[in-house]
């Protein structure tokens, strides 16, 4: 469908977002925020512009999160920005230190231009609590002053979730707090990854006694490599050189969980695989957190190929603490995500799939249970697991539970509070 030429005073009624160019919709620009303890954060906004049909949202203020070693790909894969800017949303999507745009070339190229010091944890040094403590104020702050508003909306998906169940217990920031796949008891109904967690400091052992047996095979190589070098340069200067090169050997050091070199593979397999009749069942095995069902090939293989990060070692390790202890606590400040859920009182939405392991009825029933919000949605979309929530063939119906929450939260700026939830049906 062709959108007719308009005049401003003219809507139109019959329009679709499938009627639409996504890039009709908006005007994309970046800005930077920096956190407090030295790191710059960039953060993708898709500014919406007025359109020929109606607008039920337009200029509402939505900051995003990603989840574990993604980036604003997530968002973006499939038609999630695309629903919300068509109903006039005005997105920002933060991207995580060492994240997408937020990497670490970053923060030395603008150590060198502004003349200051790099982050203290710039080489994977970080954790679950930078994010929490440092990422998600500063990206927060940033929205709200770039936007003028005194509070904004916002959506995580996964770990960005269950930063924004945290945040939401103890700032007064949100307008309303939306959570896509976000447990709020980790590993709770998941047998798997619960082994996984237990059998992480076994794990974690064995990867440290490897890279040290590697680098002690290297040094003693080097060693040999330097002393033929010696005797030989002693024949000719140049062939000790070309033996043994100068330079320091570099330790081989556990710092990072490659998931990006990982989910390519998975993409290559893929690829592969969707020439046979075999793709499905493959698809299964190799990505489980995934219903192929429920979305384009195309669309997961560009996540795979250009969604996936790097995720330090210390993030990794504290989910594995998390899931072994049943909580969810800021180590730095003792902060106990769990008790500030009863501290939760704007609209929220807790969105989660039927096929999910990682967010479930179980795993989320304590937050529903437990918050304080006049309008609480909980509910699985069928047919769905963990990924296609962003970008599956349900989106559009996900996006309607976000705008009607935006619509209560905006029809009820002026009222006084209600009486606090007594419990949950």
């Amino acid at each position: 469908m062709r959108i007719p030429d308009w005049k401003p005073s003219e809507q139109l009624s019959d329009v679709t977002v499938d009627d639409v160019e996504f890039r009709s919709l908006y005007t994309k620009t970046r800005y930077v925020v920096d956190t407090a303890d030295g790191w710059s954060l960039v953060i993708s906004r898709y500014r919406p512009r007025p359109q020929p049909f109606a607008q039920p949202l337009l200029g509402e203020t939505m900051l995003l999160v990603h989840g574990f070693s993604q980036n604003r790909h997530a968002w973006t894969s499939g038609q999630f920005v695309k629903n919300l800017l068509f109903f006039g949303m005005d997105i920002h999507i933060l991207e995580l230190r060492g994240h997408g745009k937020s990497s670490i070339a970053l923060q030395k190229e603008r150590a060198q231009r502004f003349g200051r010091q790099l982050p203290p944890d710039l080489d994977y040094g970080w954790d679950i609590d930078s994010y929490f403590l440092y990422d998600l104020p500063a990206a927060v702050s940033g929205v709200k002053r770039i936007t003028r508003r005194e509070k904004i909306f916002f959506c995580g998906h996964s770990m960005g979730g269950m930063l924004g169940y945290g945040y939401a217990g103890i700032h007064d920031d949100f307008e309303g707090l939306i959570t896509i796949g976000a447990p709020g008891d980790l590993g709770a109904g998941f047998a798997l990854l619960r082994l996984l967690a237990l059998a992480g400091p076994v794990i974690t052992t064995s990867v440290d006694a490897t890279f040290g047996a590697i680098n002690l095979e290297r040094r003693g190589a080097r060693l040999l490599q330097r002393g033929a070098a010696a005797a030989l340069g002693r024949v000719k200067k140049d062939w000790g050189e070309a033996i043994a090169p100068r330079g320091e050997l570099r330790t081989l050091e556990y710092k990072y969980v490659p998931i990006d070199s990982l989910l390519k593979i998975i993409e290559s397999q893929l690829a592969h695989a969707e020439q046979s009749p075999l793709y499905r069942r493959v698809a299964e095995r190799l990505f489980w957190l995934s219903n192929a069902q429920r979305v384009r090939s195309d669309d997961i293989r560009w996540l795979l190929r250009e969604g996936g990060e790097r995720e330090p070692r210390k993030v990794v390790n504290q989910f594995a603490r998390w899931i072994r202890r049943g909580e969810l606590v800021c180590y730095r400040t003792g902060y106990d995500f769990k008790r500030g859920f009863s501290k939760i009182k704007v609209p929220m939405a807790i969105i989660f799939g039927d096929l999910d392991p990682l967010a479930s009825v179980r795993s989320t029933r304590s937050v529903y249970r437990a918050a304080q919000s006049e309008y609480l949605l909980w509910r699985p979309v069928k047919g769905n697991s963990h990924i296609e929530l962003t970008m599956g063939h349900d989106i559009r119906q996900i996006c309607y539970d976000i705008k009607n929450l935006v619509e209560y939260a905006r029809s009820h700026r002026h009222k006084p509070p209600s009486l606090p939830r007594r419990g949950a049906h």
